[in-house]
């Protein structure tokens, strides 16, 4: 069966009401259709819409034209594959714009993702630089470095930083003494620079790989 161009909206428009009409058994095979005049008058459009609709019905042999004696039904499947054809291609179309939509409103929260992104990126550079003092924050993973004190580690020399805060089973432990052993999930707030940032992290994780490498 020929595929239907559906961009041509005013006379597929009609050509799919007169196979509806067809299929549904309102117009019997071996019945003449309307003339084009009737058919024009009413679905409200011009004489060659009407004809360019019924040239398609005969195109795809659902219908016979015959000059002289107008139009006649030949084939009721042939017109429901047409309607079933026009709708399922119908309903690709929304489909597709569908897809389409969604994909340009995905995008576009994908870029304003990246905005906040990069805004808050840029924001707590800032922060950083201009209050110096505004603490990081640090979980304390598996490591060698547990059951040591803060003496022990002797963190700020091998890291810059400086721990006003520890936090154990929700327990806000300020000002920590040198002699405070360090417990696995300890939250570490101190003040430091990014530089002190990375050596903190660095100090547990050097002690994790050296572990694995000596297993």
């Amino acid at each position: 069966m020929p595929k239907v161009d559906v961009l041509n909206v005013s006379y597929q428009k009609v050509a799919l009401e007169i196979a509806k009409q067809i299929s549904e058994g309102k117009y019997k095979v071996g019945e003449r259709v309307k003339s084009r005049s009737t058919i024009a008058a009413f679905f409200h459009v011009s004489p060659e819409t009407a004809r360019k609709a019924i040239n398609i019905l005969a195109d795809l042999n659902i219908m016979k034209v015959k000059q002289g004696s107008g139009a006649t039904v030949i084939s009721k499947e042939k017109a429901e594959q047409y309607v079933q054809q026009f709708e399922a291609t119908t309903t690709l179309k929304r489909l597709e714009n569908e897809l389409v939509a969604s994909l340009k409103r995905q995008n576009a929260e994908l870029l304003r993702t990246k905005e906040l992104a990069q805004a808050i990126s840029n924001q707590a550079t800032l922060v950083h630089k201009e209050y110096p003092f505004h603490p990081f924050e640090m979980v304390v993973p598996m490591s060698e470095q547990l059951g040591k004190n803060i003496s022990e580690l002797n963190i700020w020399h091998q890291t810059g930083a400086t721990i006003i805060a520890v936090m154990r089973d929700d327990q806000m432990i300020l000002s920590p003494g040198p002699y405070l052993s360090i417990e696995e999930g300890d939250i570490f707030y101190f003040v430091g620079n990014e530089e002190s940032q990375a050596r903190m992290e660095n100090l547990f994780s050097q002690s994790n790989n050296s572990s694995l490498n000596e297993d």
